[in-house]
């Protein structure tokens, strides 16, 4: 093609603007004949998706061969892009097209020499992983994409409308390769979409368009017999699934087999070969040449299994299926023969195969293994980090309209009705009909059931009713019964609506009551007549029950954390969904996509739903006859939609993982219809056609669910032992279902079975093959099914239909198989361990391909929930195996557990780094260190604050749509309020519980940890009273001495008044805010590790106790009330508090000081002793620059003319909060925040930093200044912070008198950080010193931060021997950029005999970063030297501060590449 032409193509085509509109896709006026490059052709996407038009394709010509160019019409043409490229069909063609940037598309077309198949390249020169070709296929005359049935591996249906195949790496480009074997298919369209980026690669905003080259006919003229092409088109239906099809479908695949066989018979084949290959049927002339041929070469099979398997090792050992099995087998055999023609013996062909160069692989060939009891799989070494699951999910909450709803005028009714009721309302109901509605109202009052009825509908209508005494019969109701001018007929009555005025509503309703007397009526069917029409249920009659308990809601509330109008949906559709599980399936489907837009809360709300629905809180089939295959095709629709979020929302995938569980696979067709033939055939073959099974057979036509896979296991069960009846219902109600449920199906079961014992074998065997069928519709973690249904499996059984072919997952790891069958070889092994090394091991081998794009996805996600849910059968069946194990074989479950655990969940970062900690763990008691039990300890607290932490999350995803949703739905309270307990309760995460419970008194018996940590060593004598948390209850007052036992204490909560002890399995810090105050206010603090003495302690709530602590155990005992009037050791009054004073400071009139002019009348006590320990200490003691702002300077700010407004609001915020408003507490804070700041403060601050040697923050800009002006501003707000004002309120502090400081220095982005206390505060020991430390900043040490620090001690005497006495725990460190921060410093902070500190905020210029932390590469841990160095290092420091100041101090300080900083001391109190 000339440069000219192309050219010209080029800006003829390409370089006009994007046509949008829908035009032809072949404009005739445009048309360039022959063989054409690029056409201007208009287009439109098939595909509603919202793909954005940005260009993002630049054409590059590139030639491969000479192309001839037909004429070019010059007439009008339309101005849409789209790339076209078409092949000379004698040579092919290749070209280019720049997407972005430096990213370039190559398609190159060719056509083999058989000419049956075109093949096209697509390679895209990039290293992205995530790209996906989105395609289709023309045929004549059509615009919409075809779905051609020859696809690529790995490829996806979008919508119905589209095919999505991956991409594969290829070197640093991703290729893929499309055979299309449709002659009538003439193009391709196609764009390029990047999954991860959600971006989509078009040709100048229109599709990429391939024309295919048209193929001679080379078929002679031959006639394919009919019985061949019926054979061809059999195999065509069950590679493609048994998929049912329509008449004018299966003609299509009927002369698409046809094309099939001639293209082979074009390729050289012969009818008999067609025949033989089809049949297996050879004639004798055929077998003749065979042996003829066989005799002059006739190799031993062993040399082509051996050739074959050399073959599939080159090959990258993939899954093949038999007939590829065939195929490599025949290929090899061919390959010999090769080497046989050119004079090889078989000797040497033996020995070049089995020995030399190919040895090493045939060595490695696989044999079956046969997996005996006790034999173990060897698990591969993978990084535990490869387990990460991390996503930034915040739930979006739904913003709730403070407007009231604009109610229907059937709502405002039946509202109405409910305000005047004055008895229980047992059933309400709303059915849509069309855009009108229908209230049935049912309550009792005075001994009598009303029933109300209403509905909007315009025409008269006339109620078709009658009663029932057994549910849905029809009779006739007594004429007691009957309202005013009903007409009774033979088994109904009739009864015309009224119509009431309303004053505000512009819909007329009409209404009725009934009052029924007679109680033994238990429901109530009609139908309606309106004008001429009769309005049903959905094709049934209307059903009310008149008895189904009280339902009266309570308040649902507003919705708060709930996804609102998606729950509000579901309780509206909730009626319609009750049909069926093929209706309420359906509904959630159509419900799936404003879920999904929801985000969490929207899926939530589904779990929630779902969750409801499999625990039978609501009604699962009511009047409505559904067929199996309908109600598995409606499962399959929605399991489809799920999975297609779980590849595109990779965020959802746990909260999915909870939605595909409670719904179970489904599947297209055959597979639910196996239901309800195979009961035909159990029946048929075992002669037991009437009694119980042939009620069951009635339910299983009528509506099958969940109970019939029970029963059926109550039936096996029955005949396995022995025919005894009292098994059969054991197993019945140990899963839930009981007589009465069995009676309210509405085609009951009332018989009991009853078999001969001659039926016994046959029955087992086919309830056995039943009960497959069963699980694979309704239950997604059967593993069996699960496993069957992934690795292919062919239902068989006599007389049972020739089963559903399930084809095999294609693309799943080598020697996967053969795991699995291990997996269910041992599945119940009473001695577990090897099975869950299998499960792990077969998770850990899935796991890749559960983020790969497949159709058969859902499969492998169903798998993988099987394969969690059998985890925890095995570890709840291994507990006896624990009994009397070895802490090694308790750590090893654990593991195992843990990483289970990190598999199923996202944001999986702190578990994976617990599972690091027990591999740790494990590896110090195996190589004899003794601190493994220690370490092991703080891992075990680790791991419960991971399964904590988890729990909260479901709880705050799903409880409250849980409530929401319950009390729209009426469904009892006891299951709405365990809801995600239970949810919790069906995973490992509860299993892993129980085994961390089982090792903690191991470890600490071992650790000689005791039952006990004492903070605050204070005996303590008071009543017992229990609480959820501290925080809730630390304002109250308590008038007589209180003993708190807290289920939870952050570490920076205030001791309420009254309290003499505080008991906690919580575990603070013995240096956080909470145990300072306690020591100083001499409150008994103590940690009780064991739950069985807590327990006893909580028992005992309500009674006197008095507890006498040690340094590391609490003795209780009970006392009377005499006893402690006569106990020295109470209180004379406990709520008495000591007398404090403040003196309030004036301003200086300097806005910023520097150290050197630390004064009591310009700072606090922080300030002062930190300027006092400049050249005091040893040089290796490193004490940061500092300035402050002194007192006085915020009122003097406040005062400043640039504030009056905020001081004004100020004035009238705190006279609120003077007459008792403590919520004006948090206004007032943020009022403060709204301060200017006067140029003179800007200005002295500038200066005294500057001199200082600190950095000013406002060289880098106007809003790093602002950064630090807001961070003073919070400092000065955390006057009025809610603990503090308390704090000071209980000891009668003037609050006005507060004054507050600001000490300024510059942050060190510390490695650790520690807090001392010279004196031992847990045993008073002043020989001692006490230290804790932590990863990062110290704010995780004395702020509320769950989880332990490292603690040590050290002997004053022997500064150089640390003594570790706890590893630490916490999940979380602090770290920040280099920064400034400012420090609290307050005049009422260090009053002798008030714990002051750490009540105000100290607040650093930037947010700090949460890191989850791993302790395991932490050299604090892990390097016994360095921390050696460090420990001492600070000890040594606390010894120094002490010695300078003559009394125990509690000192602040940080870690930074090994040397010591001290931010902050004071006297220890």
């Amino acid at each position: 093609m000339s440069n000219t032409i192309g050219n010209n193509l080029l800006h003829q085509s390409l370089l006009y603007p994007t046509v949008l509109e829908h035009q032809g896709r072949i404009n005739s006026s445009t048309c360039i004949g022959g063989n054409t490059f690029f056409q201007a052709q208009a287009t439109s996407l098939t595909q509603k998706s919202s793909i954005s038009t940005e260009f993002l394709g630049n054409r590059l010509k590139v030639r491969r061969h000479k192309l001839k160019m037909g004429k070019c019409c010059s007439s009008s043409r339309s101005r849409s892009t789209r790339a076209v490229l078409a092949a000379d069909p004698s040579s092919g063609l290749t070209e280019k097209f720049n997407l972005y940037q430096n990213v370039e598309l190559q398609v190159d077309v060719e056509l083999p020499p058989s000419g049956s198949t075109s093949v096209v390249n697509i390679q895209v020169t990039s290293g992205i992983d995530s790209l996906l070709l989105h395609w289709g296929a023309i045929k004549s005359h059509t615009k919409k994409w075809i779905l051609p049935h020859h696809r690529p591996i790995g490829t996806t249906v979008y919508m119905d409308q589209a095919l999505r195949s991956p991409f594969e790496k290829s070197g640093s480009n991703a290729v893929l390769r499309i055979e299309i074997d449709d002659p009538s298919i003439q193009a391709l369209e196609f764009l390029v979409f990047d999954e991860a980026q959600n971006k989509w690669y078009k040709y100048s905003g229109g599709n990429f368009h391939v024309k295919l080259p048209k193929r001679e006919s080379r078929s002679p003229n031959v006639s394919i017999p009919e019985e061949l092409v019926q054979v061809q088109a059999y195999l065509r239906w069950e590679r493609n699934g048994k998929q049912n099809y329509s008449p004018e479908k299966e003609k299509e695949e009927f002369e698409a087999a046809r094309r099939e066989l001639l293209e082979e018979i074009s390729r050289g084949a012969s009818i008999q070969d067609l025949r033989t290959k089809l049949t297996g049927k050879k004639d004798t002339s055929e077998s003749k040449e065979q042996l003829v041929s066989g005799s002059k070469s006739s190799i031993p099979e062993d040399l082509v299994q051996i050739q074959s398997f050399i073959r599939w090792e080159r090959a990258g050992k993939p899954n093949y299926s038999p007939e590829q099995q065939f195929k490599e087998f025949e290929e090899a055999r061919k390959e010999l023969q090769v080497e046989l023609d050119k004079g090889a013996s078989l000797d040497e062909i033996r020995k070049r195969i089995t020995k030399g160069g190919t040895q090493a692989k045939v060595s490695k060939q696989p044999e079956k293994k046969n997996y005996s009891t006790g034999e173990r799989i060897q698990r591969k070494k993978r990084d535990v980090m490869s387990l990460l699951s991390k996503f930034d999910s915040v739930p979006v909450e739904e913003k709730i309209s403070l407007e009231p709803p604009v109610l229907s005028a059937i709502k405002q009714f039946a509202r109405e009705k409910e305000d005047h009721i004055d008895g229980p309302i047992v059933n309400k109901k709303i059915y849509k009909l069309a855009d009108k509605e229908l209230l049935v109202l049912v309550a009792k009052s005075s001994g009598k059931t009303k029933v109300y009825l209403a509905t909007d509908l315009p025409e008269p209508v006339v109620l078709h009713w009658a009663l029932s005494k057994i549910p849905g019969e029809w009779t006739a109701p007594p004429a007691t019964v009957l309202p005013l001018d009903s007409v009774s007929l033979d088994k109904a009555a009739e009864t015309k609506l009224a119509i009431i005025s309303t004053d505000n509503q512009p819909d007329k309703v009409q209404s009725l009551e009934i009052t029924i007397e007679d109680e033994s009526f238990v429901g109530m069917p009609f139908v309606l007549l309106s004008g001429e029409k009769w309005v049903k249920n959905g094709g049934s009659d209307f059903y009310v029950e008149l008895n189904t308990g009280s339902v009266k809601k309570k308040d649902a509330g507003d919705g708060k954390g709930t996804s609102k109008s998606l729950l509000d949906k579901i309780a509206d559709l909730e009626s319609e969904a009750q049909k069926s599980f093929m209706h309420r399936f359906n509904i959630a489907a159509d419900l799936m996509e404003q879920a999904t837009n929801a985000g969490e809360l929207g899926l939530a709300a589904i779990v929630v739903w779902m969750r409801y629905m499999a625990t039978r809180q609501l009604i699962w089939n009511k009047n409505y006859n559904v067929k199996p295959r309908e109600i598995s095709q409606a499962q399959d629709r929605l399991t489809d939609l799920l999975q297609n979020v779980y590849k595109s929302s990779p965020q959802y995938r746990e909260i999915l993982r909870m939605i595909m569980s409670t719904v179970g696979r489904g599947g297209e067709g055959d597979v639910g219809q196996r239901i309800r033939d195979e009961i035909l055939v159990i029946q048929r073959n075992n002669e037991c056609k009437g009694g119980m099974m042939e009620e069951w057979h009635q339910k299983l036509h009528n509506n099958t669910s969940p109970d019939d896979v029970v029963i059926c296991q109550a039936l096996i069960d029955y005949i396995k032992n022995d025919f005894d009846i009292g098994v059969y219902w054991k197993t019945l109600n140990d899963n839930g279902i009981t007589k009465e449920r069995l009676l309210s199906y509405d085609r009951a079961i009332h018989s009991e079975p009853n078999f001969r014992r001659e039926q016994r074998d046959g029955l087992l065997r086919d309830l056995g093959h039943y009960m497959r069928t069963l699980k694979a519709v309704h239950s997604g973690a059967d593993l069996e099914s699960a496993i069957a249904n992934c690795m292919g499996y062919k239902a068989e059984g006599q007389g049972f239909m020739v089963g559903v072919n399930i084809n095999p997952v294609s693309g799943l790891p080598s020697g996967f198989p053969e795991l699995l069958q291990f997996v269910l070889t041992h599945i119940e092994d009473k001695q577990v361990e090897s099975l869950l090394e299998g499960l792990l091991e077969a998770r850990e081998e899935l796991r890749p391909s559960l983020s790969r794009p497949s159709d058969r996805l859902k499969d492998l996600i169903f798998l993988d929930i099987a394969l969690d849910s059998a985890v925890r059968t095995a570890v709840e069946r291994g507990y006896e195996e624990l009994n009397n194990a070895s802490p090694e074989k308790i750590i090893y479950f654990i593991s195992l557990v843990v990483e289970n655990l990190a598999l199923s969940v996202d944001n999986n970062e702190d578990l994976i780094y617990c599972l690091k900690g027990w591999n740790q763990a494990l590896s110090m008691k195996k190589s004899g260190d003794g601190n493994w039990a220690l370490f092991a300890k703080s891992v075990l607290d680790r791991t419960r604050l991971s399964l904590t932490s988890k729990s909260e999350s479901y709880n705050q995803l799903l409880q409250p749509s849980a409530e929401y949703l319950g009390a729209q739905l009426g469904v009892d309270q006891s299951a709405v309020s365990i809801f995600t307990e239970e949810i919790i309760r069906a995973g490992s995460a509860a299993s892993l519980s129980s085994l961390l419970n089982r090792l903690d008194p191991v470890l600490r018996q071992t650790a000689n940890l005791g039952s006990w940590q004492v903070i605050s060593p204070i005996e303590a004598i008071g009543y017992v009273v229990v609480v959820d948390q501290l925080l809730s209850v630390q304002n109250n007052s308590y008038s007589k001495p209180t003993i708190l036992v807290a289920k939870s204490v952050r570490g920076e909560e205030e001791i309420p008044d009254g309290v003499v002890a505080v008991l906690t399995p919580d575990m603070p810090d013995v240096l956080s805010h909470v145990s300072v105050r306690a020591r100083n206010s001499k409150v008994c603090f103590a940690t009780c590790f064991d739950p069985n003495i807590l327990a006893s302690i909580q028992a005992s709530e309500g009674k006197l106790l008095c507890l006498k602590p040690t340094s590391a155990d609490v003795v209780y005992s009970e006392m009377t009330d005499d006893e402690l009037l006569s106990s020295t050791n109470s209180k004379d009054d406990v709520s008495s508090a000591p007398s404090l004073t403040l003196v309030k400071k004036k301003f200086s009139g300097r806005y910023a000081i520097s150290s050197e002019e630390f004064t009591n009348d310009m700072v606090g006590a922080k300030s002062r002793n930190i300027a006092n320990l400049k050249g005091k200490l040893p040089s290796w003691v490193n004490i940061p620059t500092s300035v402050a702002l002194p007192f006085g300077v915020f009122e003097t700010v406040l005062s400043d003319d640039l504030n009056k407004a905020v001081a004004s609001k100020l004035d009238i915020l705190k006279r609120d909060l003077d007459e008792g408003n403590v919520g004006a507490l948090g206004e007032i804070r943020n009022t403060v925040l709204e301060l200017s700041a006067p140029p003179q403060l800007i200005k002295e601050l500038k200066e005294k930093m500057q001199k200082s040697g600190m950095p000013w923050p406002g060289d880098e800009g106007a809003q790093r200044w602002e950064q630090a002006w807001i961070a003073i501003k919070k400092v000065w707000a955390s006057k009025w912070n809610e603990r503090a004002y308390f704090s000071t309120r209980k000891v009668k502090l003037d609050h006005d008198y507060l004054c507050m400081a600001v000490l300024v220095q510059e942050i060190i982005n510390a490695d650790y950080a520690f807090v001392i206390h010279t004196t031992n505060p847990s045993s008073e020991d002043s020989s001692e010193i006490y230290a804790e430390v932590v990863k990062g900043l110290g704010e995780t040490l004395v702020g509320a931060y769950p989880g332990r620090a490292l603690s040590f001690i050290c002997k004053k005497s022997d500064l150089n021997s640390p003594q570790v006495l706890g590893y630490p725990s916490k999940p979380i460190g602090l770290f920040i950029r280099q920064s400034i921060i400012f420090r609290s410093d307050s005049n009422g902070e260090d009053l002798e005999g008030y714990a002051g500190a750490g009540l105000y905020d100290s607040v650093p210029m930037d947010e700090e970063d949460k890191v989850v932390l791993d302790y395991s590469s932490d050299a604090l841990i892990n390097d016994s030297k360095f921390r050696h160095e460090i420990l001492s290092s600070i000890a040594r420091a606390g010894s120094a501060i002490e010695e300078l100041y003559g009394s125990a101090q509690d000192i602040e300080g940080v870690v930074k590449d090994g040397k010591i900083y001290v931010v902050q001391t004071r006297p220890q109190m």
